[in-house]
């Protein structure tokens, strides 16, 4: 696995800030090992697994997961299971439908920091939406 050393320098400064880490580019591109790193550097700065919450939706069995109500339900269910800060980490979050206002709910309901990745993810649409604070 390639360190990707210039990317982690500059995710680094917004790790642990209620900013959405949006990780875009193209199929295979590395934004799944990037989410993967980010994990490595929390645990080793004493983090604990347990505060992490990650899904891949390309994983049919998380098609479960795929409307914002069902992922908000089964990520609100286990992030009261988490001491401390919640560490959330979404890839391909695309295919939920109505993802933009689940993850923004996330981000005013609990205590986490959000990372997401996606392959066709930002639209103009869903930037208006983050920066306005939906």
């Amino acid at each position: 696995m390639i360190k990707r050393e210039l990317y982690m320098s500059r995710i680094r400064p917004f790790i642990g800030n209620e900013l959405i880490k949006v990780l875009t580019g193209i199929r295979r591109s590395g934004k799944s090992v990037m989410l993967y790193l980010i994990q490595r550097e929390l645990v080793a700065s004493g983090v604990h697994e347990d505060q992490f919450i990650s899904i891949n939706f390309e994983n049919m069995s998380n098609a479960r997961l795929c409307f914002a109500e069902a992922l908000h339900a089964e990520v609100a269910r286990r992030i009261n299971d988490i001491s401390g800060k919640a560490y959330l980490f979404f890839d391909e979050i695309q295919g939920v439908v109505g993802w933009e206002k689940c993850i923004n709910s996330f981000r005013v309901e609990f205590d986490c920091d959000i990372y997401i990745t996606g392959s066709k993810l930002l639209t103009m649409e869903s930037g208006r939406l983050f920066s306005a604070g939906i």
